[in-house]
């Protein structure tokens, strides 16, 4: 099952000068002024089997108008809840470094662990921080973009390593394909867009890849694709609704090709500044 942390280490925005009074929108690149606290709820479907759902949520707070902090988690289940984790627990930052009217350039960093309570039958019976199953992963990156009128644009990029232990840098991850051990290195980058259509509604789409860089992996790369509307309830809370649809690159299952995944997913979400 997919992880949703709400695209934890990613998803830090900032508002579009045109549309200022909606404080959070959706917009791609709000970050929150200093002494705001924020949160996003977000509950969606995995693309391929409705009976697979997560639940995630970021908690933000802005430090300085340039530099903001969240904690994200997230829950997942799936066969009408035969099967449930604590999927992650995150710590993510942001700090703007160029902040003009219309251009916007943010540093990105993170620390995730996840599973944090293992998937096992039943409801939430697995194991805490199972060493077999659990990694932790640091995240760098660059997040940035333009915005005019009614329309921004942003795009992000990272890097991701991933191993057993938060200071293991002696590559202990198991890599079956070479019958040995080797940390996790995979690249994350993205696009993502809105446009206003009046002080109520709002469009975003957006296109996020991920790629395992090791030379051990046969997915050479996946796509998730996202379209969605938002409503802007007041200056500070909105409500949007989605769906995502998967790509991915395989080099045995696909005989080289892109495949579309079957089915579509479908998620909701709610924000608020305060």
């Amino acid at each position: 099952m997919k992880k949703i942390a709400l695209t934890s280490l990613i998803a830090m925005f900032a508002v579009a000068g045109a549309h200022a009074a909606n404080v959070i929108d959706g917009n791609p690149l709000y970050m929150p002024k200093a002494g705001h606290f924020y949160s996003v709820t977000a509950l969606e479907s995995h693309t391929k089997a409705a009976d697979a759902v997560a639940l995630g949520e970021e908690f933000g707070y802005g430090i300085m108008d340039n530099w903001s902090i969240e904690v994200n988690t997230s829950l997942a289940q799936e066969d009408w809840f035969n099967k449930a984790e604590w999927e992650s627990l995150g710590l993510a930052t942001a700090f703007r470094v160029i902040d003009d009217s219309n251009w916007k350039l943010d540093l990105l960093g993170g620390y995730e662990v996840g599973p944090v309570l293992d998937a096992h039958d039943g409801f939430f019976k697995g194991r805490f921080l199972n060493k077999e199953d659990t990694l932790y992963a640091w995240t760098a990156g660059l997040r940035g973009g333009y915005t005019e009128g009614d329309f921004t644009i942003a795009g992000h990029i990272n890097m991701i390593y991933e191993n057993t232990k938060s200071f293991n840098w002696k590559h202990e991850v198991w890599a079956p394909a070479e019958d040995e051990f080797a940390g996790l290195h995979l690249l994350n980058a993205g696009i993502d867009a809105q446009l206003v259509l009046n002080n109520h509604w709002n469009l975003v789409a957006g296109a996020d890849y991920m790629k395992l860089l090791d030379h051990y992996s046969e997915t050479t790369g996946s796509w998730e694709l996202t379209f969605g509307a938002n409503y802007n309830i007041d200056a500070t809370k909105y409500v949007g609704a989605y769906i995502t649809k998967d790509v991915r690159h395989e080099k045995v299952a696909s005989d080289g090709d892109w495949q579309f995944q079957d089915g579509f997913g479908m998620g909701v979400k709610f924000g608020i500044d305060f």
